[in-house]
């Protein structure tokens, strides 16, 4: 029995034990969880402090000097090993150590290296806006930071930050620490440590000569040394001082009464005159400290001991400096120096300019100028910071670009620059720069004469957003900008010389394009790490474009818009661009961008104030700047041209058809262009505009022998405006044009006896003047035994004594323009006469001629465009009682233009009846 009872005690224990409530469970497995986080993370975090280094006392007081390579390996800069000087704490003021460490590390004589109230507010900042968005770092920490580790963001070296930092304050007394971390750090224009900072911006030498806005100044720097600097930027660097001056008021160092004093000082006043010098490779450097900043987490080319390998051809940039210096010898005619119409004092601005070279094939930047006459250290850099209009250099970008990417334009697109173009909703025009419209012109003209009115069709019909996406696969950033009509001819948003020539190396390139880049690779020596920073390159248009569109740019080069940068045997293609500014007289903005299969150029030039405008040649500076690199670039080496891809056909047209059509066999050689074609889109329809006209028909020449003459005639039908050109072979001589005319019938007159005449006619059509005709032909013979001059003479006494030196006058004179010459025709009915032909131009008498036909075309050096021409004709009598006699003269004029439509005038009694046909 008792067995039984302890069977069922243990069974109901049991039961008791499995009905444990879930919340015991829930905390139980809560509690095994954080002991084993919390023993992994302890884990995790004793490894990072054993992998940690050690500190290296060599390494405490001095950055470590960055070195840079050049295209070729070999070291051009080293960075760091110059303008330092090390200072002892005993030689710090007081002042300057409560303004560093008002700023930097408030409890930085409290903690023991790391500071747990700064930890705290900056994990909740850390888990509120993410990791890396607000440090804790003490002074302790920056020191550690700077000796020892990466700059990157990582909780593994922040870990080792504060485990060494820890050991660092164990090692070494806070005045040593504190020393340490002065000496160290980069304070802008190329000073290192706190003693050259003081002396490069103040003149001081002696530390306790600063004041308390210069510590100030001093302890504020370090944060952001290129925009805080006073040089440059003098009002953010008070902004930044007052800073300083709140946070030492915060913590005690100095009164409110004290601050406001110091806030009254002007920086300027603090200020050496001594400004740093500027610095062989500097707007280079600036590019490479960009690219370094942007893709190495943390990183300092100053005081970080990195080996930056770099594309800078060291050549390229001292001849790019050399074109941008004072020096007398420079060959770039620049513009003097202008007063600045903001500048209270009159101070006087230099005519600037900003270039940038890349190697077409990689987009490697070869050299960068940033300045005139050099770039002081960390300078405004025009070549990658500027933002200014880029005028006409985005047309190709902005319009005929996207128009042969989305449409499928050909170079031969017809546009029509018919006058200005009205900006909807507003009264503003875009009018032309060349103070004439052209009419109907093709994209390759009006891209080569940088035609606005066109661009800005062309923008309209691609649309906004296709522009955009286009020009932003080309590396052009809008940014907050919206796209307006005006981008089409580059008046809305601003560019640099950076950009633009990365935008035009993908149309040398072939349509490939990757950024621009200054760095290949970064190494840190102290962990061997390195980053590769080559980008990518990736094809963003269609071969076609970028061909194209070189093409074109090429005709800018040779004998549009960009000749002066022309450089014979060499192909080159490029694009010229000005703005315009209301109010400004002259350009504000004056650009040259173009390329070889070697190098692309882009060139701004222009005052830093846009409300100064460049006037005339000064416009010019972009090409000279262009030729001249070029050329210094290019010798000794191989340019070959550019290669038509298979994707692009060329195809030759007849000039004028809309839509464009194949010439026929009988269009002119003068109306016959060659053109470009995306394959697939070329022209099929050949143009009937100079299609054969047919010939005249019975045709018949005989010869009248009662008037001594040969009498041609024909037949022709036709609702055309057709002339007919009647042509003749005396004998075995060779065939001779007699005349032009509208009639079907023609006398010549003044015969050869016994002499056969082969007689050609051909139908012309007047508007075009290349549509002809076969030629009809007929053959006369003049009989042999005509009477001699006395027999007829004797026979026309007889028969008509009144007729006796009766010559009357020509009748029906004509003269009309026909290409480059003058053809006059008359008609006259009286006895054998020749007929004497006096031409004048502009009153002044030119030619005098005896013909015995009744026409007579003249040509030659003679006949000019724009001349006016007096053409008189007087009949002579050739034979009996009127031999020797002259008629009256009668005259017609014709006034010579350079348009191919014939005019032609009917002269009557010297007046003048013009008609335009």
């Amino acid at each position: 029995m008792m067995a039984d009872g302890q069977t069922r005690t243990s069974r109901r224990k049991q039961k008791k034990a499995s009905k444990k409530p879930l919340w015991k469970k829930i905390i139980f497995i809560t509690l095994i969880t954080l002991v084993a986080i919390g023993i992994g993370v302890g884990s995790l975090f004793t490894y990072y402090i054993v992998t940690a280094p050690e500190i290296d006392a060599s390494k405490l007081d001095t950055p470590f000097s960055s070195k840079f390579y050049d295209m070729d390996g070999e070291m051009f800069a080293d960075l760091g090993t110059k303008q330092r000087s090390k200072v002892e704490y005993d030689d710090l003021p007081d002042v300057l150590i409560d303004a560093v460490t008002a700023t930097e590390d408030a409890r930085f004589f409290e903690h023991p290296g790391i500071d747990i109230w700064r930890i705290g507010g900056a994990v909740v900042a850390n888990i509120t806006n993410g990791f890396g968005s607000e440090g804790a770092s003490t002074i302790t920490q920056q020191v550690v930071e700077k000796s020892f580790l990466s700059p990157e963001k990582k909780v593994s070296l922040k870990v080792q930050e504060m485990w060494l930092a820890l050991q660092l304050e164990q090692d070494y007394s806070k005045k040593r620490i504190l020393e340490m971390y002065l000496n160290k750090i980069f304070y802008g224009n190329r000073a290192y440590g706190v003693k050259k900072a003081a002396e490069l911006y103040f003149g001081k030498t002696d530390l306790d000569e600063l004041t308390l806005p210069e510590a100030a100044i001093l302890a504020g720097l370090p944060q952001r040394p290129s925009a805080y600097n006073p040089f440059k930027n003098p009002e953010l660097m008070k902004e930044r001082m007052d800073t300083v001056l709140q946070l030492m008021v915060k913590h005690g160092k100095i009164s409110e009464e004290e601050a406001k004093e110091a806030r009254q000082v002007k920086i300027a006043s603090l200020l050496t005159d001594d400004k740093p010098d500027s610095s062989s490779y500097q707007a280079f450097l600036q590019q490479v400290e960009r690219e370094v900043k942007q893709k190495v987490d943390g990183a300092d080319i100053y005081t970080d001991g990195l080996k930056i390998y770099t594309t800078i051809d060291t050549d390229a940039q001292t001849h790019v400096d050399f074109l941008l210096s004072k020096k007398e010898d420079n060959p770039i005619n620049y513009a003097d120096p202008v007063v600045d119409p903001d500048s209270e004092e009159g101070e006087k601005l230099d005519m600037q300019a900003g270039v940038t070279v890349l190697d077409t094939k990689t987009g490697a930047i070869r050299a960068i100028g940033g300045a005139r006459d050099g770039l002081e250290n960390r300078g405004y850099n025009r070549a990658i910071q500027m933002q200014r209009q880029p005028g006409s250099t985005f047309k190709p970008i902005m319009d005929y670009g996207p128009a042969i990417e989305n449409m499928q334009w050909s170079t031969y697109h017809q546009l029509n620059d018919d006058g200005p173009y009205d900006i909807a909703g507003t009264d503003k025009q875009i009018e032309t720069w060349a103070n004439t419209y052209f009419g109907w012109v093709s994209a390759r003209y009006a891209l080569e004469q940088s035609l606005n009115v066109p661009a800005v069709k062309t923008f309209d019909e691609v649309g906004r957003e296709n522009a955009k996406a286009f020009a932003e696969k080309l590396g052009i950033s809008f940014g907050d900008s919206d796209i307006a009509l005006t981008d089409a001819i580059g008046g809305n948003i601003g560019t640099n010389p950076l950009e633009v020539a990365g935008a035009f190396r993908t149309f040398a390139n072939g349509g490939i394009y990757n950024e621009p880049y200054a760095v290949t690779k970064v190494e840190f020596p102290e962990s061997g790490k390195t980053v590769n920073l080559k980008p990518e390159p990736e094809a963003v248009i269609a071969d076609s474009t970028a061909y194209m569109i070189t093409d074109m740019l090429k005709d800018v080069v040779t004998q549009g818009t960009g000749t002066g940068a022309n450089i014979p045997g060499l192909p080159l293609a490029g694009k010229t661009g000005t703005t315009t500014r209301p109010g400004v007289d002259g350009s504000p903005d004056a650009w040259f961008s173009g390329y070889s299969t070697n190098y692309t150029i882009s060139i701004w030039t222009g005052y830093d104030n846009n409300d100064i405008g460049l006037k005339g040649s000064e416009t010019k500076v972009p090409l000279s700047l262009f030729k001249h690199i070029m050329s210094e670039l290019s010798k000794d080496q191989e340019t070959p041209d550019f290669t038509k891809p298979d994707s692009v056909v060329e195809v030759a047209v007849e000039k004028g058809s809309r839509p464009a059509k194949l010439p026929s066999d009988y269009t002119p050689d003068s109306k016959i262009v060659t053109e470009l074609f995306v394959k697939g889109t070329e022209p099929s329809k050949t143009s009937e505009r100079f299609e054969q006209l047919d010939p005249v028909k019975d045709l018949e020449a005989t010869f009248d022998s009662d008037s001594a003459t040969i009498q041609v005639e024909w037949d022709y039908e036709t609702e055309q405006d057709i002339s007919f050109e009647v042509s003749a072979r005396v004998g075995d001589g060779q065939k001779q044009k007699l005349s032009s005319t509208e009639e079907t019938a023609m006398e010549i007159s003044n015969v050869e006896p016994g002499t056969k005449y082969d007689i050609e006619v051909v139908a012309i059509n007047d508007k075009t003047k290349a549509n002809k005709s076969e030629p009809a032909t007929a053959t006369v013979k003049v009989p042999e035994d005509l009477e001699d001059d006395e027999e007829i003479e004797d026979e026309e006494d007889d028969e008509d004594e009144d007729k006796k030196g009766n010559i009357p006058a020509v009748g029906s004179l004509r003269a009309r323009q026909t290409g480059a010459s003058i053809d006059v025709s008359w008609q006259y009915n009286g006895p054998p006469a020749q007929y004497e032909v006096v031409v004048s131009r502009d009153g002044t008498q030119i030619k005098t001629q005896t013909v015995a036909t009744k026409g007579i075309v003249i040509e030659g050096d003679g006949v000019q465009s724009g001349g006016s021409y007096t053409i008189t004709v007087i009949p002579i009598g050739q034979n009996g009682a009127s031999k020797g006699d002259e008629g009256e003269a009668k005259s017609t004029k014709v006034t010579i233009s350079d348009s191919d439509e014939t005019v032609s005038n009917d002269g009557n009694d010297d007046d003048d009846n013009s008609d335009d046909e």
